[in-house]
């Protein structure tokens, strides 16, 4: 018999790894890219995101068994595509500000769903935290490489060494 938690367990690795549709091209444009002095934890990043998306679906798991929401799951789906949606529409529009927006959006949707889950369950809405507390780091520190690559801004001659 398939548990609740192995189908959101299997979904919510499915929509990360969509995330990874990325062209090289892109990949090498975004690496070229100057990156704040203070930006030191870059090599985390991986670690980071793999801690989000567990606590996430492990949210997702106490909610379902609780409210068999249909409703909720969908939400939970779209927080999760708005996280995966960042570096693709980022690398593939070649655009930090498009990428910024994203982030930003994902922080809200993740604020609103935290905000639905809490009166539901104390530890659902506590696991979405390690999101809440990333997204807005994560989105700033795109800003801020943004404003020290606006020559790169969709440039599709943009060179750097």
């Amino acid at each position: 018999m398939i548990r609740s938690w192995m189908v959101i367990g299997g979904v919510t690795l499915l929509v990360a790894l969509a995330a990874n549709i990325l062209r090289p091209k892109d990949v090498k444009w975004f690496f070229r890219l100057r990156r704040p002095r203070w930006l030191t934890f870059e090599k985390l990043i991986p670690l980071i995101w793999t801690v989000v998306f567990v606590c996430g679906a492990w949210s997702a798991y106490i909610v379902w068994e609780r409210t068999q929401s249909w409703g909720l799951m969908v939400f939970y789906l779209l927080v999760e595509i708005a996280i995966v949606a960042y570096s693709p529409v980022m690398l593939w529009s070649r655009s930090l500000k498009l990428g910024t927006l994203v982030g930003g959006m994902g922080t809200v949707l993740g604020l609103i769903l935290a905000i639905v889950v809490l009166p539901i369950s104390g530890w659902a809405a506590a696991l979405l935290l390690p999101y809440l507390i990333w997204s807005p780091i994560g989105t700033y520190t795109t800003w801020e490489m943004y404003k020290l690559n606006r020559d790169a801004e969709r440039n599709p001659n943009f060179e750097r060494e």
